[in-house]
């Protein structure tokens, strides 16, 4: 017990033989207690005696972060800054044809120049990623290269000449390249550079020409269709000349003096009839041969041949009034020459009618009597059909009657006037037919003429439109072919880079002695947490439940002198070994040592001025 008590003032483990039998909750008990009243002397003796541990695990993990800040490769980037110009032509003399904004259309020439082929032509031509194209796929060398190119928008807010307010707007952007190796870094930058400008001037000239290609094709199409509308309504016009919508008011007028034309002509015709029936009513009262019929034959004969008509059908042809009357007729005709033997021509045609009937019972038809019976019947219907009429014959005698004549002449002029009245109204009749079926077929002419017309019009302004677009965009062509347009200018180069972005050392640097710090003080806690050994007389005091009675000094001897110094030396040798260590990785892999030297005196320098 005594021994248990000296070992518990000293501060060292207590012989494990010396122990009094305690149950395992006591010592829980003891341990909890002991954790709970410890002190910071408690924690210094704690931190002493694993001094040893906590120093080279901090050791170690501050080295192992300051060999991981030296060796960890370092990436350089090269940037070059694009300025986008406004075009050099006000845009209200002449309009550019490219009208989309600038980030859209950076962000299209990116997809442009970023493709497969683009992208693997630069990593062969500079030899880039040689280690991994060795263990990747060709699709993630792209997506590596990609991620490491990098696209940044300037924007700065400017007056928007639409609405007057201010929005931003893209002036300028930063085109870099990352990479392990400043001078491909650089190279690879300028060629990504070239590549945008190229691909700009080449996207905006390509679009120009498009949109001039475009109009001209459009104006050429219009042009076609105004021609045929052109040939349509020609044609048109052509086949309904007369009815079409212009000339509807003359048609107008002319049906309305056509109709009083009508109306006039029938009136003179009515007057003509009323003239010529009186004419002829004063001529039926005249002889044109004379006044006396007793004296003119030819009136004198035709009266008896009247009368010889009368007289047939009242008697008998062997009547003494029918001989006498028939021979005064043949001494007329005789005398005037108007010889009539019609009658003498029927009786010969019925006599042989009645022999062709009767040869016609004993022979057949082809007897020669038959046949020249045949023959004399038809040379005697012909002589009938070719014989004069006798009043015609009359007719043919010139009048000499005086009064006749005049009157004849009037009747002869009534009738020609008459006729060509008759004439002159058919005329009108098929004008006023005619000026009708045009105003009827006028609504259903000018429906379709109007439409015609319609189209054309809107064609024709269509065309207009177009071709003034097109001579537009002409000039917008020009204005891209001599680069007066809206365009990318370099104005801060692709540099070579002198320092890396990263690794950030320093930071990695202090985040490996705060990790080593830590590191160092967790290690000792865990094992202060995992030694069972009581310590102090607190610890003996909670473990035994009785104070101890006295406390024995601890006395070093010869051999823990030695351990100690061998100790103190093997640490001293460790940290300056790593600090060796860390200043040889700094000047191999990171920077000469001289050179941080005076790095470190010039920023020394430049503190204390500020100062």
């Amino acid at each position: 017990m005594e021994d248990a008590h000296r070992a518990a003032v000293n501060g060292g483990p207590c012989p494990p033989y010396n122990y009094p039998q305690v149950s395992t909750m006591a010592y829980a008990q003891a341990e909890i207690f002991q954790e709970e009243t410890r002190d910071l002397g408690e924690y210094l003796d704690a931190f002493r005696r694993r001094r040893t541990a906590i120093i080279i695990t901090a050791l170690v993990i501050f080295v192992l972060g300051i060999a991981a800040a030296l060796l960890w490769p370092p990436t350089y980037r090269s940037n070059a800054t694009i300025l986008i110009e406004e075009q050099e032509v006000p845009a209200d003399l002449v309009r550019s044809t490219v009208t989309s904004y600038a980030t859209q259309r950076i962000q299209t020439i990116s997809q442009r120049v970023m493709t497969r082929a683009n992208l693997f032509e630069i990593i062969d031509k500079y030899e880039l990623y040689e280690d991994e194209r060795q263990r990747e796929t060709s699709e993630e060398t792209i997506e590596h290269m990609r991620e490491d190119i990098s696209l940044d928008m300037l924007s700065a807010d400017v007056i928007d000449p639409r609405s007057g307010r201010p929005m931003p707007a893209t002036i300028a952007f930063t085109l870099s390249f990352s990479s392990e190796d400043p001078a491909k870094t650089q190279k690879v930058a300028s060629e990504l550079t070239s590549l945008f400008l190229s691909e700009n001037l080449k996207s905006r000239t390509e679009k120009a020409e498009e949109t001039y290609v475009f109009l001209s094709e459009e104006a050429q199409r219009l042009n076609t269709r105004i021609a045929e509308l052109e040939t349509a309504l020609a044609e048109f016009k052509e086949q309904h000349v007369y009815s079409l919508p212009e000339l509807k008011e003359l048609n107008t007028q002319l049906l309305d003096r056509t109709d009083r034309e009508i109306s006039d002509t029938n009136t003179q015709i009515r007057t003509l009839d009323d003239r010529i029936i009186y004419l002829q009513s004063q001529l039926s009262t005249l002889e044109p041969y004379g006044d006396d019929v007793i004296m003119n034959p030819a009136a004198r004969l035709k009266a008896l041949r009247t009368q010889y008509i009368g007289l047939v059908t009242k008697y008998s042809p062997e009547h003494p009034d029918v001989l006498n009357l028939k021979r005064e007729i043949r001494g007329l005709e005789l005398e005037t020459g108007l010889i009539d033997d019609t009658e003498e021509k029927l009786e010969q045609l019925d006599t042989l009618r009645t022999e062709l009937a009767a040869a016609k019972k004993k022979y057949s038809e082809n007897h020669p009597d038959i046949i020249r019976l045949n023959k004399e019947i038809a040379a005697v219907e012909t002589s009938l059909r070719e014989s004069p009429d006798l009043g015609s014959a009359i007719a043919k005698r010139t009048p000499d009657n005086p009064a006749y004549v005049t009157l004849q002449s009037q009747l002869d002029s009534s009738l020609a006037e008459i006729r060509a009245l008759k004439t002159k109204k058919s005329e009108l009749e098929d004008k006023l037919a005619e000026y009708e079926r045009r105003l009827t077929g006028t609504p259903q002419v000018e429906r379709e003429y109007r439409g015609l017309l319609r189209d054309y019009e809107n064609a024709t302004l269509k065309y207009r439109e177009i071709h003034s677009k097109q001579m537009e965009a002409q000039v917008g062509q020009q204005l891209e072919q001599e680069r007066k347009g809206e365009r990318f200018t370099l104005i801060d180069p692709a540099a070579l880079p002198e320092e890396p972005i990263s690794p950030n050392r320093p930071a990695i640097v202090f985040l490996s002695l705060v990790f080593a710090i830590g590191g160092g003080v967790g290690f000792a806690a865990i094992g202060e947490s995992l030694d069972k050994s009581v310590r102090g007389i607190k610890g003996v005091t909670a473990t035994l439940g009785v104070a101890p009675l006295a406390m024995i000094p601890f006395r070093e001897t010869a051999e823990d002198k030695g351990k100690r110094i061998r100790h103190k030396v093997l640490v001293t040798s460790t940290v300056v070994g790593g600090i060796v260590a860390v200043l040889l990785l700094a000047h191999f892999f990171w920077t000469p040592l001289d050179v941080l030297w005076f790095k470190v005196l010039r920023k020394a320098s430049i503190v204390a001025d500020g100062f």
